[in-house]
Parts: C-alpha cells; sequence; structure tokens
C-alpha cells in the first residue's frame, strides 16, 4: 500500500513541475521558434494546433526576416523548420498574434 502511495505523490508532484513543450529558450527539441516557416501536411518538424487560449507560443507572420522569438515567415522553399496544423495531439500550441510574439506571460 505504501509503494502505491509513494507511486502516486510522485506522480502527482511530477504532473506540476513539468514545463511547456516550449522551452524559455524558445525552443522545442532543440530547434529555435522563430524563422522561415513551411506548412505541410505530413512528416513534419512540429505539430502544432492553433488555439485562443492557453498558447505555449505567441505567433506572429511576418514578411522580413524573422529574428525574434515567435516570429515566422512563411516559405515555400528552404525553411529552418516545418509544422503541421493539427486538433489532436500537437506538440505545442500556438495563437496568432498582430504584436507581442514570443513566449506568453
Amino acid at each position: 500500500m505504501k509503494k502505491i502511495l509513494f507511486a502516486t505523490v510522485i506522480c502527482i508532484s511530477l504532473s506540476f513541475t513539468m514545463d511547456t513543450p516550449v522551452g524559455k529558450d524558445c525552443k522545442c527539441k532543440g530547434t529555435p521558434l522563430y524563422g522561415r516557416v513551411r506548412i505541410v501536411d505530413n512528416a513534419a518538424d512540429f505539430r502544432v494546433k492553433i488555439v485562443e487560449a492557453g498558447a505555449d507560443l505567441r505567433v506572429r507572420w511576418v514578411e522580413f526576416t524573422p529574428k525574434e522569438c515567435g516570429q515566422w515567415q512563411k516559405v515555400d522553399f528552404a525553411p529552418d523548420f516545418t509544422i503541421q496544423i493539427v486538433d489532436f495531439a500537437p506538440d505545442f500550441r500556438i495563437k496568432i498574434v498582430e504584436f507581442s510574439p514570443g513566449l506568453p506571460n
């Protein structure tokens, strides 16, 4: 009984300490989340879900060279990474914004 209680306490405490999939360095799986992005239908580097609340990253689509966290430029060739927009099982959630891209406050 003590082992089950201990395992339950460990699982609950780990669930509260888990970070979001997007690190404080604005990376996911070691990839910086700014730059040239290509949207694909499959075999993407990241699966993302577009949300209005509870986003892991605020994204602003830009026309100029993206250099800051959350600035993405849509391209067809030579992307820095690819994304697939999904409804289920995303790697992280994004909110499309006009101002203040980056990590949510």
